[in-house]
């Protein structure tokens, strides 16, 4: 018998703003990520008067799924997908944000999308807002600087709720909604002045999202019992670098910050500890009265998070530092790490899983954790991304462990980047996480034809083994 269960949500994920492409196309608005020119989060560039002319923006095109998504659905039919997930781009549907009525020819975008998904009885897994705010509200209000967003993503959800309440079942409000207080320009077109106090906006503006996300859950319910929505997460775990107790101490506090926003979101109320924080740090957070009451009705029912790597924590902050998801790090001497020097630890997803449902005792989904990775094409013309499949087996494994040994529940599985796609953190094709080849380099030349990688039979087997047979003797980690 299998460790997970029958209906366990085998199956694979990406984002709107990095797949679509069709930026101006049938309607749509210009959204924050539209604005993001190439190169890492930190370097490039978000004009204040949108695009400018010559220079790149990787999005724009991105991989043509809004014109090639029958042909990517069917090669995820053939490995077998129990589920895709999948994001709403707000601008599609409200081009500025606040338009009085929404964009017929985007909603029927998605109506056609989410169709061909059931035909091949694939489930929608939708990500309400992910990494992209219509521009329209950046310039207007300053994006979730202000609560005026909340009703504008109130509108937005009550739309799209009603619109696919007969084909979606799983939504999560926002992804990774505590990036907000690492990279505010990517998760939400925020740009925070020099004189102005950083955690005074970030927490701000991640109030306003809490409360919204609250709001829609609550929604959500009221529009079809049914629908399961779920918060989602960055999950950081960390390590203290030593048994010094001031390391254990620095491990605390840098997952304490993430903990936060999903402590929020499932038991309705900002801990005391968070609370703590607030005021040690002089943050002094608008909120209205009915905040608190919104908040506790408004709870999730599952936690969708991604996991890519581990961090070190250390209180002698002159150390070796890597790469990560958003997160620089110390060097775990332990571990490998991958060409953009992201730590490889599968036990850490273990633990991750563990430290989630210990705290929250709700079931659990993973919904991102993949190898960006170079792939080359061999002169064959086949893709050995061996390395690949060796990442993700040995994290497969840690996830059977936590839920055959350790009784942790958890509902599904998608990697990301299922097929190729623009990077979020550095606006690269070459940095690959998909089954699936689409020929397109950084500069955005290629005829962006579909390619299988040997990762794409690989990943069919294990799901239609329910994660039995993962292949041992196929790549060393």
């Amino acid at each position: 018998m299998s460790t997970l269960q029958n209906n366990f949500l085998w199956g694979g994920a990406v984002a709107a703003n990095q797949c679509e492409g069709a930026y101006c196309a049938d309607g749509k608005g210009i959204s924050s990520a539209d604005c993001i020119t190439a190169g890492t989060v930190d370097k490039a560039r978000v004009y204040t008067d949108g695009i400018v002319a010559g220079e790149n923006y990787p999005s724009h095109e991105a991989i043509d799924f809004y014109h090639r998504y029958k042909e990517d659905i069917a090669m995820f039919a053939e490995m077998g997908f129990k589920c895709f997930r999948t994001s709403i781009s707000w601008s599609r549907i409200f081009p500025l944000g606040d338009e009085a009525e929404p964009n017929e020819k985007g909603l029927q975008f998605y109506d056609d999308l989410f169709d061909e998904c059931l035909k091949y009885g694939i489930q929608p897994v939708v990500t309400i807002s992910h990494y992209e705010t219509p521009y329209g509200l950046v310039q207007k209000c300053g994006s979730w600087r202000s609560r005026k967003m909340i009703d504008c993503y109130l509108k937005f959800c009550e739309t799209i709720f009603k619109r696919y309440q007969s084909k979606v079942k799983y939504w999560m409000t926002f992804n990774e909604i505590n990036v907000i207080i690492l990279h505010p320009v990517m998760a939400a077109g925020i740009r925070i002045g020099k004189d102005e106090n950083y955690n005074q906006v970030v927490y701000q503006a991640a109030h306003n999202m809490l409360v919204a996300s609250a709001k829609a859950v609550s929604l959500g319910h009221s529009i079809n019992p049914d629908f399961k929505i779920g918060m989602m997460m960055l999950y950081p775990t960390f390590y203290g670098e030593t048994c010094h107790p001031l390391d254990q101490l620095k491990c605390m506090e840098a997952i304490d910050c993430h903990y936060l926003f999903s402590d929020v979101q499932v038991r309705g109320e900002y801990s005391r500890k968070a609370l703590s924080f607030f005021r040690r740090n002089g943050i002094h957070l608008e909120m209205a009265t009915e905040d608190a009451l919104a908040l506790k009705d408004g709870t999730v029912d599952y936690i969708g998070f991604s996991y890519y790597n581990s961090n070190v924590a250390s209180h002698q902050m002159e150390k070796d530092m890597t790469g990560g998801n958003m997160l620089n790090a110390i060097k775990n001497p332990y571990l490998k790490a991958s060409d953009w020097g992201w730590t490889v630890d599968p036990v850490g997803l273990r633990i991750a899983l563990n430290n989630l449902y210990d705290r929250y005792q709700l079931p659990l989904f993973i919904v991102e954790n993949g190898l960006g990775a170079v792939d080359k094409i061999e002169a064959d013309g086949t893709i050995q991304d061996d390395y690949r499949i060796a990442y993700l087996r040995e994290h497969i494994k840690q996830m059977k462990l936590a839920v055959g040994e350790d009784g942790v529940e958890l509902i599904g599985y998608t990697p990301w980047g299922c097929i190729d796609l623009v990077s979020a953190g550095t606006g690269e094709m070459k940095k690959r996480y998909g089954f699936i080849y689409v020929d397109k380099d950084n500069e955005g030349k290629g005829s962006l034809n579909r390619k299988k990688k040997a990762s794409f039979d690989w990943y069919k087997k294990v799901i239609a083994s329910n994660g039995e047979d993962l292949e041992e003797e196929v790549g060393l980690l």
